[in-house]
């Protein structure tokens, strides 16, 4: 029963209030989508299908014999290749020793109130899942708000941005991004922007919250968040990294020293091959571009509008009904999404429509939506 105790030990989900996993309740409508005669056609969740980029695989295995502890601060090498990265791509400049790899970007976005002390986390009303169970995990105060004139004179602790968002595709502009950070920088608050779509801007392009036309050049106060599953097929491999503020991760790595948070060696090795290629990464973003402009055409002919979604790997689109009955809809011809509610209640009338399936698949969708 609820509270239950077990000996001396309180069960972990009553202490931090966690919710359920949603994906759990998808189960029922996989089960009738894996029923159709075609096979299923699974856009609920956005991992990757397509191979690891061999140059990536390459130095993943030249690096096997690695029987030492791996670096928790990562190599000098994985951290002037990300450095680069954001110079070449993003017009971010960040020093190398600011580079800090994380094991996936899902972990640190876990943990990151914890590791700052937060007792009030903000996030966005329609927002990936982990920044709200990050703030439970913390015991803190956790807060949906698109607006920072709704949050109050209480304190904040920590701010999360993401642009492009997910699930909508939103792109966060210039000028919204500016103003977070100076509202941030008032009150001393820390914001943290989780960029791991930024390589995936369609019919508007995201910029980093580290971009000199948003913070004016100081990283003081931020943190940008990076994720090389998306941008490199590297989801298995769980590889990303924060970077920003030079006080501020200094204290995350330090923390990590204690905790142990260390990225395999192979790993590092990996990531620093990925992102020091840019060819692979271009040929991946031509894959979802094609992939996207078949399955956008057909979702609008069989009734849904998609909305937002210029950015990132998903459609977020709405037939009018609530999401759990699109979901039943698109699972009786072999097609499982997830609901919008799960990314808040702001979500209850759309679903989300990963791109992350192969061309075979994403092709069967196309025929089961005429």
């Amino acid at each position: 029963m609820p509270g239950a105790r077990y000996g001396n030990v309180t069960p972990w989900r009553t202490v931090n209030n966690l919710p359920d996993f949603p994906w759990d309740k998808l189960e029922p409508y996989k089960e009738r989508a894996l029923a159709h005669p075609g096979g299923i056609v699974d856009l609920s969740v956005g991992t990757p299908v397509d191979p690891v980029p061999q140059n990536v695989q390459d130095a993943l295995v030249q690096a096997a014999n690695s029987p030492g502890y791996p670096f928790t601060h990562g190599t000098k090498a994985l951290r002037e290749a990300a450095a680069g990265w954001l110079r070449r791509r993003h017009g971010v400049t960040v020093d190398q020793r600011d580079v800090l790899p994380v094991i996936g970007s899902k972990e640190f976005v876990a943990w990151l109130p914890t590791y700052l002390g937060a007792r009030r986390v903000v996030f966005p009303e329609l927002a990936y899942p982990t920044y709200d169970v990050g703030a439970r995990l913390a015991g803190a105060v956790a807060t949906a708000a698109d607006s920072t004139l709704a949050l109050g004179p209480e304190r904040v602790d920590l701010v999360w941005v993401n642009s492009p968002g997910n699930p909508t595709g939103r792109v966060l502009p210039v000028e919204h991004l500016r103003k977070v950070v100076a509202w941030a920088r008032e009150r001393g608050t820390v914001v943290a922007s989780d960029e791991c779509y930024i390589e995936l801007g369609w019919e508007e392009e995201p910029v980093s919250i580290l971009h000199p036309d948003v913070c004016g050049g100081s990283h003081e106060g931020l943190l940008a968040v990076h994720s090389l599953s998306k941008r490199s097929n590297l989801a298995g491999y769980r590889a990303g990294f924060v970077t920003g503020d030079p006080v501020l991760v200094k204290r995350l790595l330090e923390t990590r020293k204690h905790a142990g948070m260390i990225m395999p060696a192979p790993v590092q090795a990996a990531m620093t091959a990925a992102l020091g290629d840019d060819t692979h990464a271009d040929r991946q973003r031509e894959l979802y571009s094609a992939r996207r402009a078949l399955l956008r055409p057909a979702l609008k002919r069989a009734g849904w509008r998609v909305d937002h979604s210029t950015a990132g790997l998903y459609f977020w689109a709405s037939n009018g009904q609530s999401a759990w009955d699109q979901v039943a809809k698109l699972s009786e011809i072999g097609i499982l999404v997830a609901p919008g509610e799960f990314y808040g209640p702001a979500g209850e009338r759309h679903i989300r429509i990963a791109v992350t399936a192969t061309d075979e698949r994403i092709g069967a969708a196309v025929r089961r939506l005429q």
